[in-house]
């Protein structure tokens, strides 16, 4: 007759079949930001508004929503009317829906519309952005000067999304990624090259030179290894070439693969559903991690057999983060792992 194991033991396996996969394998990584693997800008009332739309139809659509719309105020609105881009800006995000991910970029911390964007903007709908992003910063002190302005209003709880532009900001990317209330560092590659005074040539912007270029390749990398160090998010710059689905997917993959982004910038509608495409695990990887992950859960997280091959919680927890990814691009997940995400 077989031997039951104690009931001591039995209670442990029960506790462990309950527990959470983010718990029992990420550790100190269990509280990585997780966000939608697209952040789309747009800065015209009538794109603003059309964003706003098309997230709602694609949440419906994948059951998640797989991007965020970032209204602009930065480059969205024209000199002069500063004030009244703001307003609409408020307006839009008021009128969204209550489960929409919207943000804002406001202007930089030293450029005079910066007090008015928060004022107008955080002031009055803070409590419906789910970030604000902050352009041009070059050290934390402009983090302080943020979070300052933000205090008083209702945007004073709000995470902050940084754009690294230039030399000096990336010396202090691994600073600015330690700052509690940064959620993820955006590269800013058009005005990274331009603050080089012409030392980097113009095609270091294009498709392919922004992966060639010795100086910009440094400050991709730079920036992921200080958002991996500290739990943030890396998010990938443009890229203008926005006509070109194919060149802008293997951007994708290659900024995922080899450069450690798990966020890209849109710049365009037409680029959102490649760039969702293009961080989504293929079929097969997600099906590898969903029998891995619940034959691991069956063992109580224990080492088990796969394929021939020895799994235990380092892979575990690879596995998970596939499922993780394959969640937040809106794939669909066998029941064996899908009641995780409920």
């Amino acid at each position: 007759m077989t031997k039951l194991p104690p009931s001591s033991v039995i209670e442990a396996q029960r506790n462990h079949l309950s527990l959470h996969p983010r718990d029992v394998l990420l550790g100190a990584q269990a509280g990585a930001i997780r966000i939608p693997v697209c952040d789309h800008y747009s800065g015209t009332p009538e794109r603003m508004g059309k964003s706003l739309q098309l997230q709602a139809e694609m949440t419906a659509e994948f059951g998640a929503c797989v991007f965020d719309v970032t209204l602009d105020c930065e480059d969205g609105a024209p000199v002069g009317g500063e004030a009244e881009h703001a307003a609409l800006v408020a307006e839009l995000v008021d009128q969204s829906a209550p489960q929409a991910r919207v943000a804002v970029r406001v202007h930089p911390v030293n450029h005079p519309a910066f007090a008015q964007d928060i004022a107008t903007i955080a002031g009055r709908v803070g409590s419906r952005l789910s970030h604000i992003m902050i352009p041009k910063v070059e050290s934390v002190s402009d983090l302080f000067q943020a979070e300052k302005a933000l205090e008083p209003t209702p945007g004073g709880h709000l995470p902050l999304q940084v754009l690294i532009e230039s030399p000096l900001a990336v010396h202090h990317a691994f600073e600015i990624a330690a700052h509690p209330r940064v959620q993820s560092l955006s590269f800013g590659l058009m005005d990274f090259v331009s603050a080089h005074g012409g030392a980097i040539p113009a095609d270091a912007m294009t498709v392919r030179g922004q992966f060639s270029h010795p100086l910009v390749l440094r400050a991709k990398l730079a920036i992921a290894s200080a958002c991996h160090a500290h739990g943030k998010v890396p998010s990938h710059c443009v890229v203008t070439e926005f006509k070109d689905s194919a060149r802008l997917a293997a951007a994708v993959r290659q900024a995922s693969r080899e450069l450690g982004y798990t966020r890209m910038w849109s710049i365009h509608p037409a680029q959102i559903r490649p760039i969702v495409q293009a961080f989504a695990p293929d079929v097969q990887a997600i099906e590898i991690a969903t029998e891995i992950i619940a034959a691991a859960a069956n063992n109580s997280w224990a080492p088990i057999s796969f394929d021939a091959q020895l799994h235990d919680r380092a892979s575990y927890r690879y596995q998970w983060q596939v499922l993780e990814r394959a969640h937040h691009t809106g794939q669909r997940l066998d029941a064996s792992v899908a009641h995780y995400f409920a």
